[in-house]
């Protein structure tokens, strides 16, 4: 299974109409080796042990073609979710001695992570009175697009932008890894004693998993994306209480979690 149904609210030129899209399913993978947890990695499912197979030998932790054994030793809805790689120790190459240097790493917020337990987050619901309109969606993004400078000047940049509850800009800072960019953003309130003030945060890609986590720990009620979600942001995203919206290009934007902060369209 690599895509979810999932309903959204989608907005064209003021016109309301609700949907039903396809997200591409993010799902966690425990690997074991040995059977000992030795990292957790986000993927799409499917083809897991080829996956598996490919990260082993790019992290110079297992190159050879034989004596590899693949085990699925946990499933949820029919996708794995723990499994463990048997591999004999005299053939562990030194990435496994070095632990993590996985490749993936500044590109995923939770990959890096041992087990699955480890994925949890405190916290409770955020509750929210931030109320905004389609238009000032818009009037953000064009805001944060005129700063992106260092995307002007390669095309090969992520933005992160976080606004405050007049939609005034608060900070902006750019990043080959969308995650890096987020974290520069609330790195940056910290330093200023101002996160508190966050309540908007833009993304230039895609939102993940990891994205929704980071608003959450830094309290920031509404997440909107030029891209796609996926089906854990999502999900996460009903569970904390963030209003989550993705594809916001031109006069469109898909709402996927509490719509009741946008003003007319939650009794869509």
């Amino acid at each position: 299974m690599q895509t979810g149904s999932y309903q959204g609210l989608k907005i064209t030129n003021c016109q309301k109409v609700r949907v039903t899209d396809a997200l591409v399913v993010e799902a966690p993978l425990q690997i074991n080796i040995n059977k000992t947890a030795y990292t957790v990695v986000m993927r799409t499912p499917d083809n897991d042990e080829e996956l598996v197979r490919g990260l082993l030998y790019a992290e110079d932790i297992y190159k050879r073609t034989a004596g590899f054994t693949f085990e699925i030793l946990q499933e949820e809805d029919k996708i794995p979710t723990i499994i463990n790689v048997q591999i004999p120790k005299e053939a562990l190459g030194k990435g496994y001695l070095n632990k993590r240097t996985l490749l993936s790493v500044s590109s995923c917020g939770i990959c890096g992570k041992k087990e699955l337990k480890d994925l949890q987050v405190a916290g409770e619901k955020l509750i929210s009175n931030t109320y905004f309109s389609t238009e000032i969606v818009r009037a953000m993004f064009s805001n944060m697009h005129l700063l992106q400078k260092t995307f002007k000047a390669s095309g090969g940049s992520h933005a992160a932008a976080i606004f405050d509850k007049n939609q005034e800009l608060l900070t902006l800072k750019e990043d080959i890894g969308r995650h890096n960019a987020v974290d520069k953003t609330v790195g940056t309130l910290l330093l200023k004693s101002e996160l508190k003030k966050a309540k908007y945060l833009l993304v230039s890609g895609r939102v993940s998993y990891e994205i929704v986590i980071k608003a959450f720990i830094a309290k920031i009620p509404v997440i909107i994306a030029v891209s796609a979600c996926s089906s854990l942001a999502v999900d996460f995203a009903k569970e904390f209480g963030i209003c989550l919206i993705g594809f916001t290009r031109e006069q469109k934007m898909t709402i996927y979690s509490n719509p009741e902060f946008i003003k007319n369209v939650q009794n869509v």
